[in-house]
């Protein structure tokens, strides 16, 4: 998936090296790149991990296992909120890298031993580190080039290009160590690409200079946020703790459906507040509003996308002739996880490209007209793999083909709808909004991964011949917001007030 850092337009284009601040960008760059190693490595392995009844895996049923997979994978953004929080009030965002970094690479050792207890600990590990880490690199690449500009979103390019270099690379070789040898390999092989970032970061962080090194705001906290802060901190402990110790059980699907609720009502409640009681006027209203509705289409763009680590993994694994005749090997069901990847990295200048050059013709697609084709290029890939599963409901294993297509036909939806949607928010935001408004698209994301999660869970391998149709209902959401957003893209631009 892309992942650009809030607060930027990406520009996808191939840049050259801005010559402001080469070593720190590489620094950041390679600290990048090893943490999606270790990230997508990891995810690669996870639901089959959890399925498994064979080869020391945890036995779990589809629907738990994918409802854990969501819950995780939403956590991972949520945790972005506090995780800028603790490097504006207290860390600085060099030192957030560094222990959010040390929190992953133990998250990754931790799942390394073979206990229940301490895989969910490690999970969670996991996702703190990711918190701290994600969202506060990405804030150091900016202030690399505080006058902004094209050196700006040039180094963002070249950032971004080691976040998909990395997530291509970590699924080829965890799923290699996790598939064909063990499991906890795999992880272990996670938690030394990480090692292998904290290391490179420590060795040249001298090159950041004082870029994210001091905490954004200086002033000390008050006590609401000291009060905040240790019930939050001891409100995790106790949980972790708790189900460490296996004192509390907690149902993965009933948590994952509450909390489905629980962050759709945080960003409702926050929506109608900004509208009611944040003195806009009423051009900024309009824009907000435009902004719900790109929010409520990226919630429905990332259940389907994210369905790349759950169903689509388990149909790699289960349903799709992998095996190489030539070379007398079974290609690992992770590999299919570094197609998105990889396909981004040779597509992005492409799609760039092609928006330039409509542009110049006055043809550029509006914001909701982009948005709309992202959820109809889904639909399609949902498509596919309805044709495929009827396939494997008559009896037969499939092609890679129809994954190769269906991830192909995602990476170009995923291009058209997620680098647009963050650019929209920091424009459409009103003043003094922005960073809030980031930090709830990013609750999109997040609910998307978690309803993928529970989505996931209903293709049972003791129901195969349910497949097509479940893939088929995916198709309709999408497909109705893609054409409803096409078709109301005058009215929506009207209430943009003339954002582009």
């Amino acid at each position: 998936m892309i992942e650009i850092p809030a607060r930027q337009e990406a520009d996808t284009s191939m840049p050259t090296m801005p010559a402001a601040h080469p070593r720190g960008l590489y620094t950041l760059f390679f600290t990048e790149m090893w943490e999606r190693f270790s990230y997508y490595g990891m995810r690669a392995l996870l639901v089959l991990f959890m399925v498994d009844k064979v080869r020391g895996g945890m036995g779990l049923t589809d629907e738990i296992a994918t409802s854990i997979y969501g819950l995780y994978t939403a956590a991972v953004y949520l945790a972005a909120l506090p995780g800028g929080w603790i490097a504006d009030r207290l860390l600085g965002a060099q030192r957030s890298v560094w222990y959010g970094g040390i929190l992953i690479a133990a998250g990754h050792f931790t799942l390394v031993i073979p206990r229940t207890e301490t895989f969910y600990l490690g999970l969670s590990l996991v996702v703190a580190g990711t918190g701290l880490l994600k969202p506060n690199i990405s804030a150091i690449v900016g202030e690399l080039y505080p006058e902004g500009g094209a050196r700006r979103d040039a180094g963002f390019s070249i950032f971004y290009m080691g976040i998909n270099l990395g997530a291509f690379i970590g699924p080829l070789i965890c799923s290699t160590l996790g598939e064909k040898v063990n499991w906890h390999y795999g992880f272990g092989a996670a938690g030394v690409g990480m090692v292998l970032g904290l290391v490179q970061y420590r060795l040249s962080r001298q090159s950041l200079g004082t870029s994210g090194l001091h905490p954004g705001q200086q002033k000390p906290l008050n006590g609401l946020e000291r009060a905040g802060l240790f019930c939050g901190v001891a409100a995790v402990l106790v949980i972790v703790g708790l189900s460490v110790a296996g004192a509390v059980r907690i149902s993965p699907v009933v948590l994952a459906r509450g909390a489905k609720y629980v962050i759709a009502a945080m960003a409702a409640v926050y929506f109608i507040c900004v509208l009611l009681f944040f003195g806009l006027d009423k051009t900024e209203k309009r824009r907000v509003a435009v902004i719900v509705v790109l929010f409520v289409a990226a919630v429905l763009f990332w259940t389907g996308f994210e369905q790349v680590g759950s169903s689509f993994n388990l149909f790699a694994d289960r349903y799709t002739a992998r095996h190489l005749g030539w070379f007398n090997y079974e290609i690992p069901a992770g590999w299919f996880q570094s197609l998105g990847p990889i396909f981004v990295i040779t597509l992005a200048p492409v799609m760039a490209a092609v928006w330039v050059r409509l542009a110049r013709r006055n043809l550029d697609p509006s914001i909701p007209v982009k948005f709309g084709l992202g959820l109809l290029l889904l639909a399609a890939g949902f498509l596919v793999m309805t044709a495929a599963a009827r396939l494997v409901a008559a009896g037969h294993k499939v092609w890679p083909t129809w994954l190769i297509n269906t991830y192909l036909l995602h990476t170009f939806g995923e291009l058209c709808l997620s680098p647009v949607g963050l650019s929209s928010v920091t424009k459409l935001a009103p003043r003094g909004l922005v960073g809030q408004m980031m930090g709830t698209w990013f609750l999109a994301t997040s609910l998307g991964n978690l309803i993928a999660g529970l989505i996931a869970g209903g293709f049972s391998a003791d129901a195969v011949e349910q497949m097509p149709a479940r893939y088929f209902q995916i198709v309709i959401p999408p497909s109705m917001a893609g054409v409803l957003l096409i078709l109301l893209a005058k009215p929506i631009k009207r209430w943009m007030a003339g954002i582009r």
